[in-house]
């Protein structure tokens, strides 16, 4: 009987299983379709994007030269939205733009938030309870309600270049990277730091030698959440920078919208796709340190 009692709950276990499988297929289908229709629509004309967005173009080719021909340029129709996305929006300024504001701003948040939490969890009074509760707290407030003052702080401190800006993305990523790295640190021994101490090490030399190597799977997490919020973020620079001078790869994606609402779909989609290949390739790099991160950061201690 218990064996009989095993295969019947072995075989639930697998139909739930195909169940689950399937329906999490359905839902990968569904959230990779936009980014596959752009992909696709990318190599179109702008005709063809309107006439059948969700379809492949197929052109015949077969009947003469004069079609032979058509064809070939219409094939080549990818070729000449990326070429023109490329040039309409001056794409490698603002690559360069995103690429610099993104590095500085993760570098930064990574220093400066991992030692913090590091004081947080081994220093114990009001002063540093209040700071852990502040980074909290900035967690759950609206951009919107600070989005005003900031712009006005931003303006009076001239922080619209690129370099101001990673200021004001160190203040918006903290709370999240304070949290995490405040978790992992709490299920660090502290016997681990006092012996390098007994052997000389300062504090700081301990933090980086000692403490940091073993932050490195939440350090990469939160990396890669930031570095994805701050390469897609539209919002903040277009209030903090000077939009006449640096423009990242949101804001002249933006640009390609000309008056009266015309806009070259072909290429809008071959410049989103351009912008999202850097971002998607450092994701699948450094995909397998982010689940085991978050975890460690949110449940340790």
């Amino acid at each position: 009987m218990a064996k009989k009692a095993d295969e019947m709950t072995s075989v639930r276990k697998a139909k739930h299983g195909m169940v689950y499988t399937v329906l999490f297929a359905i839902c990968s289908v569904i959230w990779i379709a936009p980014i596959l229709i752009v992909i696709l629509n990318s190599f179109k004309r702008k005709a063809y994007i309107f006439r059948n967005p969700f379809g492949i173009s197929t052109h015949s080719i077969t009947e003469g030269w004069d079609k032979f021909v058509r064809g070939i340029q219409k094939a080549m129709c990818g070729g000449l939205n990326y070429s023109n996305a490329i040039k309409k929006t001056d794409f490698f300024q603002a690559f360069g733009y995103s690429l610099l504001i993104t590095v500085l701003s993760v570098i930064l948040i990574i220093i400066c938030t991992s030692m913090c939490a590091w004081y947080i969890t081994r220093v114990h009074n009001r002063v540093t309870k209040a700071i852990y509760v502040l980074c909290l707290f900035s967690m759950i407030v609206p951009f919107q309600m600070v989005m005003f003052t900031l712009s006005k702080f931003a303006n009076i401190l001239h922080l619209g270049n690129p370099l101001g800006i990673v200021i004001v993305y160190l203040g918006f990523g903290a709370g999240l990277a304070v949290f995490l790295f405040t978790g992992f640190v709490k299920g660090i021994s502290i016997e681990i730091e006092e012996a390098a101490m007994i052997d000389g090490c300062t504090p700081l030399k301990t933090f980086f030698s000692v403490v940091f190597p073993i932050l490195k799977p939440t350090a990469i997490t939160v990396a890669i959440l930031q570095a994805m919020w701050i390469w897609n973020d539209y919002l903040l620079p277009s209030l903090v920078l000077n939009i006449n001078k640096y423009k990242t790869l949101p804001i002249a994606i933006q640009y390609l919208k000309q008056s009266h609402g015309q806009i070259d779909w072909g290429a809008m989609m071959a410049v989103l796709v351009l912008a999202i290949i850097p971002i998607v390739i450092f994701y699948l790099f450094c995909q397998k340190y982010i689940i085991e991160g978050v975890l460690a950061g949110a449940v340790k201690g």
